[in-house]
């Protein structure tokens, strides 16, 4: 599929998740399978102001593309400002965030709060779409709560704006993470608008992921828990979508090596005091499910050093095997 003019090899993508799709993540994402990788939020406005954490990231290395950079705020001057800087990022996509349900987002009127008012949100999108050189995208929800459910309002004046692709969670805002995503507002959104829909919500392996391509019609898959410390199904996915053949899961000695690889990434990006730290809640999914792994999960938790890390996991699989 293609977004704007960037050809995609696939359609299932690594949804934006803050404080998980760092440089690492997306590392060991893309040799999963993944077809897009979106990094964390961007902060407009900091990004506009030079902020040395925010530049850091968005390292994008050349083994990733393409990539998506998620910009976040709801002014336009800034949004515009911050399209404008990203033109000279290697990025191939730049997307505007009104999904993200966090307090401290909403607070400032960003995120989804963005959805509650969509003449501003339609300013800022006009902003960015003017400034970016490169095709824009957008990610929403279903609505705010219950009482105002207005993805297809927003999708339409996304489109006005000249927006070339549309992601929608099948969540409001007030349901955060919970309940079950609506797929039926995937399917309205993708009959109302001419761009690329992008389905997002409780695809979690091969048979939901199918189901939601099956009911939506959607042109490609957003995935975002069912990939943390589950890469893997991004080429599970992909590989049923080409063929019919379903990958095997992995086993515990992949899924040990790719948790080393992975804290292996980090630690060269960010230093071993945020790695080993950074790096406990990716273990903690890799390892879920494992036999006899609460007690690592633990141990690991506590653990301030990458050798004893290493060590800790390496053991452990050299027990499971044995």
């Amino acid at each position: 599929m293609k977004i704007g003019n960037v050809e995609l090899g696939g359609r299932v993508f690594l949804a934006p998740m803050a404080g998980v799709t760092d440089l690492a993540f997306r590392l060991i994402c893309k040799e999963k399978g993944c077809d897009l990788l979106y990094t964390e939020m961007i902060n407009a406005k900091a990004l506009c102001y030079d902020d040395d954490k925010t530049k850091k990231m968005l390292n994008i290395r050349e083994e990733e593309h393409p990539v998506s950079v998620q910009i976040f705020g709801s002014d336009p001057n800034y949004m515009g400002r911050a399209a404008d800087i990203l033109n000279e990022y290697p990025n191939e996509i730049l997307d505007i965030n009104m999904g993200c349900p966090a307090p401290k987002v909403i607070k400032n009127g960003d995120g989804s709060a963005l959805m509650r008012n969509p003449k501003l949100a339609g300013e800022v999108l006009k902003a960015v779409v003017k400034n970016s050189i490169k095709p824009v995208t957008l990610k929403i929800r279903k609505g705010w709560d219950d009482n105002s459910i207005n993805a297809l309002e927003i999708a339409k004046i996304a489109e006005d704006a000249g927006i070339s692709a549309i992601a929608v969670h099948g969540r409001t805002r007030e349901q955060y993470y919970s309940g079950v995503a609506d797929w039926d507002i995937i399917k309205q959104v993708k009959e109302a608008v001419g761009v690329p829909v992008i389905g997002n919500g409780d695809v979690f392996d091969i048979k939901s992921a199918i189901k939601m391509l099956d009911k939506t019609g959607c042109d490609a898959i957003m995935i975002g828990r069912g990939s943390q410390g589950n890469p893997w199904i991004f080429s599970q996915i992909n590989s049923y979508l080409e063929n019919g053949i379903a990958i095997p899961e992995p086993s515990a000695e992949e899924k040990i090596h790719t948790a080393i690889k992975h804290l292996n990434l980090a630690l060269e990006e960010d230093g071993e005091y945020v790695a080993v730290r950074e790096m406990r809640k990716h273990i903690a999914w890799y390892l879920k499910g494992l036999k006899n792994s609460a007690r690592l999960r633990d141990e690991i938790n506590k653990i301030e050093s990458y050798d004893d890390v290493v060590l800790k996991l390496q053991r452990y699989l050299e027990d499971s095997l044995t």
